[in-house]
């Protein structure tokens, strides 16, 4: 009997029959995890520094005006806040 189009396209290929290779990551110790940083390209360490120092000083940005700014409102004020302070004032009791 002759194979069909349909069972042809599942047939194992060399690649297949080959047993799975064992995985890099499998210890995942840091001495392991350090010699992969040796594969990182050299032209993507530019890279790295620009998006890390972009992170430091949004953080420091970012934590600067929630410590400097004092117009900066963190909670509730006005009618609103007094509103629902009374609700959660009568859901206690």
């Amino acid at each position: 009997m002759r194979p069909t189009v349909a069972l042809r396209m599942f047939r194992q290929t060399p690649r297949m029959m080959r047993p799975v290779p064992k995985e890099d990551q499998a210890g995942h110790t840091i001495s392991q995890r350090l010699r992969k940083l040796k594969q990182i390209p050299p032209e993507l360490y530019p890279l790295a520094a620009v998006v890390g120092f972009a992170l430091c000083a949004a953080t420091y940005s970012i934590s600067r005006k929630f410590m400097v700014d004092k117009n900066l409102r963190l909670s509730r004020q006005g009618a609103a806040a007094r509103a629902d302070d009374h609700k959660a004032e009568a859901g206690d009791h």
